[in-house]
């Protein structure tokens, strides 16, 4: 594995011209560890949220029956048939001991144009900011993007939590590449206050950002739990990062940031312990070109193929 990384990591030109992202199945510390240090252009992360509880998701598809557990359209009846199930444990005895090995190796693979992007949530996004102000210093802090959405349930004891933290981090924050011009712009909420030309335009959007969760019944759905939206990363891989550049997930569950890139023209490292996520990964990079898999036994490979992904 380890002539693997150094390949992926430092490759040249032909390389990244062959290859277009890498898959890693296993503990991303080592990993990471094994890492040139300044070969990654952007890291976005998505870590476990330690919400002490097992995350899951499971895929139903329904037929109809007389006798069925659901009704749909007029008063139909419809029986639920399970397809799938995904999963896995999000509690951590010290959770900011867990993040901060694996943060300090995201400072040190970065280049000196490269930003970090840690996906959190109230929970723990306070004290990971202390933690990152520690390892990259407080000048580095760029950001705090809010994602808020508006779905799922309502508690009534408070003010409801809709919405994600997301901190932004440069390795040196006089030289970070920012491409305002490349990020799709969003309407205005009152376009009569700006005139035609400016609302036919749109706007950057700012730090904090709406947008819906994946669909539950969405063509972009894999059925993996805690999915983010392929809109949300699209945004940070075309501000952070070039055509051309390497971008890292080192948590990267069903894969979102690979698609990311590759639609933009990046190329992708991922990195995920879970085997679900990597057979998630095999089905939708089953496609894509210059995708290969490391890490793998046998047993692995052939779950992974099965989902649609030719594994070298």
């Amino acid at each position: 594995m380890t002539r693997d990384l150094a390949r992926a990591s430092e490759g040249g030109n032909q390389s990244k011209c062959e290859e277009r992202g890498v898959v890693y199945y296993g503990d991303n510390l080592p990993i990471l560890r094994e890492m040139a240090a300044q070969s990654i252009d952007l890291i976005y992360t998505d870590p476990p949220f330690n919400t002490g509880k097992k995350q899951a998701r499971t895929q139903l598809r329904t037929v109809r029956d007389a006798g069925g557990d659901r009704t749909g359209f007029k008063g139909q009846r419809y029986r639920s048939i399970k397809v799938a199930s995904r999963a896995f444990d999000d509690d951590f005895d010290d959770y900011l001991a867990f993040l901060e090995r694996r943060l300090e190796e995201a400072h040190r693979i970065l280049s000196e144009s490269g930003s970090l992007y840690l996906h959190l949530d109230y929970r723990e996004v306070h004290y990971a900011k202390v933690l990152l102000d520690g390892i990259f210093g407080r000048e580095c802090f760029l950001n705090e993007v809010i994602w808020a959405y508006d779905y799922g349930g309502r508690t009534k004891r408070k003010w409801p939590p809709k919405h994600d933290n997301i901190l932004v981090y440069v390795r040196d924050p006089e030289q970070y590449v920012f491409n305002a011009e490349e990020v799709d712009r969003i309407p205005y909420m009152a376009p009569g206050l700006v005139g035609p030309e400016k609302a036919a335009r749109g706007k950057l959007p700012t730090d904090t950002w709406w947008h819906t969760i994946v669909p539950t019944n969405g063509k972009e759905r894999t059925g993996y739990p805690t999915q983010k939206p392929l809109g949300i990363v699209r945004r940070i891989v075309q501000a952070s990062s070039k055509p051309g550049d390497t971008v890292l997930d080192f948590f990267a569950g069903s894969g979102t940031l690979g698609e990311a890139a590759y639609e933009l023209g990046r190329r992708f490292m991922l990195i995920d312990d879970n085997e679900e996520a990597v057979a998630v990964m095999a089905k939708r990079f089953g496609d894509m070109e210059g995708v290969r898999f490391v890490g793998l036994d046998s047993r692995q490979h052939e779950l992974a193929e099965r989902q649609g992904q030719l594994l070298s």
